[in-house]
């Protein structure tokens, strides 16, 4: 069932355990967009299947946040035009180089080039992935578009972000809601959680130039402007006292700057930002 924000946008709620992000639906007076695709045929197929049930206009637009396998995997399912930015284009066309049967996706996990939690929703979610291809996105962007739905305007932008190099939020200025995709998480590598601490307050300045008051994101579904300016100021707090990769000294530090221990939320993005001193180390 979808959750309605206005009379013109709703989401599909992600789904943590089938490894589903939130799903977007903007509708105008002529034309509707969706955000993101769905991790999967079937993810797609079951998002449509509750559009059905809604009098929108058709759908002529499907806009994706940033080329993880999650968020773009089901775009086939949609006859619409597919956009993305220049970036998230060219990491999609690594997997449409991609077989999906299942001896090439134990390889391709085997390598690291897939996560073992993508290759079993492959299997179980793909049908008749012998003959799977991924089709190629319709319009390409760089920095910026803006789309009219029939007064309805959406407008895309490629953002610094902590989580990906190729993230596009969608900003709908008469609703004052933003889909930011998974662009304020942090990312994995060499199997430590981290957020780049180096492009934190450029991300931060992306998003907050936009007057928006409902925020939709990719693994939490929404927010209002009271919970992500909590979300900004523990993680800020949390970047102030990360100096280098001691633990101990961040903590010490935040400590002594606000005269308490650090909550839950806080001391989690110590440790994330603290990882990222030893990535950079490396």
């Amino acid at each position: 069932m979808l959750d309605k924000i206005s009379d013109t946008i709703y989401y599909l709620s992600n789904q943590d355990d089938k490894e589903r992000p939130t799903l977007g639906l903007v509708c105008g007076d002529r034309y509707s967009l969706i955000i993101d695709s769905g991790n999967s045929p079937q993810h797609a197929q079951e998002f449509l299947l509750e559009i059905e049930n809604l009098n929108v206009p058709p759908i002529k637009y499907v806009v994706i946040t940033h080329a993880h396998w999650d968020h773009f995997l089901g775009m086939n399912e949609f006859d619409a035009t597919v956009i993305v930015n220049s970036e998230t284009n060219e990491r999609i066309k690594d997997w449409q180089g991609l077989s999906y049967d299942d001896h090439s996706l134990q390889k391709y996990v085997g390598t690291k080039q897939i996560s073992p939690i993508c290759m079993e929703v492959i299997q179980t979610e793909i049908p008749n992935r012998d003959n799977f291809k991924l089709r190629s996105p319709d319009v390409i962007f760089e920095n910026s578009l803006t789309i009219d739905l029939g007064n309805k305007l959406c407008i895309l932008d490629r953002i610094n972000s902590t989580h990906t190099d190729d993230s596009t939020i969608i900003y709908i200025p008469d609703e004052k809601v933003i889909f930011l995709g998974d662009s304020g998480y942090g990312t994995t590598t060499n199997s430590l959680f981290h957020y780049k601490q180096s492009l934190l307050l450029p991300m931060m300045k992306d998003i907050q130039k936009y007057d928006a008051e409902m925020f939709l994101l990719g693994h939490e579904s929404i927010c209002d402007l009271n919970e992500m300016n909590l979300y900004w100021e523990e993680l800020t707090a949390a970047s102030e006292v990360v100096k280098s990769s001691s633990l101990e000294d961040a903590i010490a530090l935040f400590k002594t700057e606000h005269k308490r221990d650090p909550n839950e939320n806080e001391l989690f993005f110590i440790q994330a930002l603290v990882n990222d001193h030893i990535i950079q180390s490396r």
